[in-house]
């Protein structure tokens, strides 16, 4: 699949992105590096695998690497709660952006990225566990054409159901097969 390359005015033109013109707008926020960060092949790739492969978030596939960023983690490692949390907002509004260009929608629910540690004043928001520092939760998509596999609560559901008819059938013996361990 090509990229979906996202552009400021892309952004600005889009239903939730033009709310975010405050974060886009303020040269003191890395919205460009941010912007750059995300327009890359193999980094969207890894948000599509995150969902299909991993059953995690999109943003889980990259947010480690996004936080390594120094101009980034810098931002975000400031004290500034409300710009901080709005430029966290802004990524999630950039990362649907891509995700429905690469045929994705999504499901309305958040998969966890992270435990937030306890506030303390003057220190600013992060986590204490999981796989983000900053980012607590993540949007979950689906593909539009649906999926190319089944999910394990699909597969359990399925397995069940014909162990069920296998067991009601009028003469038919279960048997089975015991291996010398």
């Amino acid at each position: 699949m090509s990229i979906a390359r996202i552009t400021r005015n892309a952004f600005l033109a889009d239903r939730q992105g033009n709310k975010f013109a405050d974060v886009v707008e303020d040269p003191e926020q890395p919205f460009e590096a941010v912007l750059e960060f995300f327009n890359d092949a193999n980094r969207q790739r890894r948000m599509e695998e995150s969902e299909l492969h991993h059953d995690r978030a999109p943003l889980a596939g990259v947010v480690r690497e996004l936080e390594s960023k120094p101009d980034i983690d810098k931002f975000l490692s400031e004290i500034h709660v409300k710009r901080t949390t709005r430029l966290r907002q802004a990524i999630g509004v950039l990362v649907r952006m891509i995700m429905e260009r690469r045929g994705w929608r999504k499901t309305g629910k958040k998969g966890s990225l992270g435990v937030r540690a306890t506030t303390v004043d003057q220190v600013p928001r992060h986590n204490s566990g999981g796989l983000a520092f900053w980012f607590v939760r993540a949007e979950r998509y689906e593909r539009i054409e649906g999926s190319a596999f089944r999910s394990v609560q699909e597969r359990c559901q399925a397995y069940s159901a014909a162990q069920t008819t296998q067991r009601s059938k009028p003469g038919k013996r279960r048997t089975t097969v015991r291996t010398a361990s």
